[in-house]
């Protein structure tokens, strides 16, 4: 009976997280280098999407295991891997399209509001827009595979 309930519990979640794109993990790419930074794994609770970093890629002289020291939430002296840095966002009905949650960037611990979506035609590249009044910036995400 235990194997059937295990497989019948994984065709589920398997099945929850084909019904919604934006759900697994993603890279996030430096703006300015290039180099990918992270993996970030997008999840579903109560309706809302959530992101925690599961893993970095630094680079050797880097801070191997960094503090987000200048967070001013619950997040403050948290370290950046394990950290949830997506919160609260909900999906605008018929588009693929999440929005007013936050963001948190735990390398200077600001938190930003955040929107995210996906062009039909790429499901692939995840845009994710962090911001404050009408400044903001745009990342494309990667799908890790």
């Amino acid at each position: 009976m235990k194997p059937f309930l295990t497989l019948a519990l994984s065709f589920f979640a398997l099945t929850a997280m084909a019904q919604n794109p934006f759900l697994g993990k993603w890279k996030t790419i430096d703006d300015e280098t290039g180099r990918i930074k992270s993996v970030v794994e997008i999840t579903e609770r109560d309706g809302k999407l959530y992101g925690q970093i599961i893993e970095l890629f630094r680079l050797p002289e880097e801070d191997q295991n960094p503090i987000c020291d200048e967070c001013e939430d619950d997040r403050k002296d948290q370290p950046a891997l394990g950290m949830e840095i997506v919160r609260d966002m909900v999906p605008v009905e018929g588009e693929l399209e999440w929005e007013d949650g936050t963001i948190c960037d735990p390398k200077n611990g600001k938190v930003y509001d955040c929107e995210m979506w996906l062009e039909e035609d790429n499901m692939d590249e995840l845009k994710v827009r962090g911001y404050i009044l009408f400044l903001f910036r745009t990342q494309t995400w990667l799908r890790q595979k």
